[in-house]
Parts: structure tokens; sequence; C-alpha cells
């Protein structure tokens, strides 16, 4: 739970990364000089003055700091997200992604052999991540970037996919355009050649939801 003290001391912690005084940081901000200073924060008779949520917006956007950035300047709350749990997936390296037995028929990660990896935001259930190996996927992605992959997220034209097909090969491309009856993929690197796929073909497809890079 946040303090009285604990925002008073990441208005502080602001000005200080910033080389201001308290009235400084204000005046940047656009508010009253005073409206800051220390005798601001407790009233005549004792009772505690919090600043309010408009001026701490307008601090943020004359800084550039981030919300998260002005909580953990005060203190108490530094420790919090530590706490939390962080998301994670199930991790595959991408040369194993073809081999089978990595998959159930929905496409969802199953089976044994799967490491896991933590993520900086929370991922559609039945997503799962596969490590980049080797350079065929210039600029884009480069070796050893873990890319996140949802089996569930509707592909539109345009987006990066990852199809698994029938024979075991595991194609990171850009869908081009689909029928009933292909799918026709573009290559991330431009130096490769695009991919018509019979839909017949294709055992799995999923979304690239997010990138390591």
């Amino acid at each position: 739970m946040l303090s009285h003290r604990d925002i008073w001391n990441a208005i502080d912690a602001i000005a200080e990364r910033h080389s201001l005084s308290a009235s400084g940081l204000a005046r940047l901000a656009g508010l009253d000089a005073t409206a800051f200073n220390k005798s601001k924060r407790v009233s005549k008779d004792g009772r505690e003055r919090w600043p309010s949520t408009e001026s701490i917006a307008k601090v943020l956007e004359a800084t550039g700091e981030s919300f998260d950035a002005f909580l953990s300047g005060g203190g108490a709350y530094l420790q919090l997200p530590s706490l939390l749990p962080r998301p994670s997936v199930p991790l595959l390296g991408l040369a194993q992604a073809g081999s089978g037995g990595f998959f159930d028929s929905a496409g969802f990660p199953a089976g044994q052999g799967w490491d896991e990896v933590p993520l900086p935001l929370a991922a559609e259930d039945g997503s799962y991540a596969l490590e980049v190996t080797g350079d065929s996927m210039l600029p884009l992605y480069r070796d050893g970037d873990i890319i996140v992959v949802s089996p569930t997220a509707q592909v539109r034209r345009g987006d990066r996919v990852v199809v698994r097909t029938r024979d075991g090969e595991v194609l990171v491309k850009i869908l081009y355009r689909q029928t009933l009856r292909v799918l026709e993929l573009h290559s991330i690197n431009p130096a490769h050649q695009p991919r018509v796929v019979p839909v017949s073909d294709v055992e799995g497809i999923g979304r690239i939801i997010w990138a390591s890079q």
C-alpha cells in the first residue's frame, strides 16, 4: 500500500533525477511553484495533504517518466513488482519444433522436452515460444531471438506467422494470401523466395505476437 510519505518521496526522487528542486519540478510541470513545497504536504492542523492525480500526470508528462518509475521512486512500492510472478510460456528450439511429438492436434504445446521462458507481458492461453537459430530470418529475427506464437489468434494478411507442415517443416513467414486451398507465404529475409503451401499440407499455423528483439 502506498503511503503519504511514499508519494512525496516519489516526487522528490523525480526532481532529484532531473536535477531540480521541488519548486523547479512544479514549474516544469506547469504548476504553481509552491505546489510541492514541504510546507504544503501537511496542513496546519496536522492533516496529511496529498498531491492530485492531475499534478502527478503533469509531472510525468513534463519529465518523460513512466508511472512505474514514479511508483518505484517512492520506496515502499519498489519491491512489489519483483514479488509478482512473471508470465511464462513453454519454449522450444525452432529446429526441434518440426520433429514431432511437441504439439497436440489443436496446435498447442504438448509432450516432453519443452523448456520455459518468462515474458514481460501476459500471453494468450496456449501460446508458446520458439528460439531462432541461424540467420535465415535476418534482418528481422536474429540467432537466439525468442518469438512467441499464439495458435488461437486470428491470422490476417500481413501477419508474421509460424506454419508447421505435415512433413515436419517449420516456416517463419509473412502471410501474403490465404485461400481455401493454399497459403502464399513471403519470406522475412528478402534473399529467400516466397512459398506456396497447400492447405492440406498444413498441420498448424500461429501468429507471432511478440519477439525478444
